[in-house]
């Protein structure tokens, strides 16, 4: 079983604006980046449920949305999986 990544990513948009440019984003993403394809996209409320292949790897993992950050969870199996191996300061 994969571990996940999890990153927290700073904002200081509001909840609302951070959603709003996520739900275009994503797919604006894909159609600008032909490696990447969108397999599913869903909001549950603040929370996006995605899963996505890149260069052939699936990539599946969930965005909360709060005030003031996005918190993502990711998991990638395959290449993808050492990453929560890095040095972390």
């Amino acid at each position: 079983m994969t571990v996940p990544l999890i990153v927290s990513i700073p904002h200081r948009l509001g909840r609302e604006e951070a959603s709003r440019r996520l739900k275009a984003g994503l797919a604006r993403a894909a159609a600008s980046i032909p490696v990447l394809k969108v397999d599913e996209e869903r909001w549950e409320d603040d929370r996006m449920i995605f899963r996505v292949r890149a260069l052939g790897q699936p990539v599946s993992g969930h965005l909360d949305v709060a005030d003031d950050h996005v918190r993502l969870e990711s998991r990638c199996p395959g290449c993808c999986s050492s990453l929560h191996r890095w040095p972390r300061p």
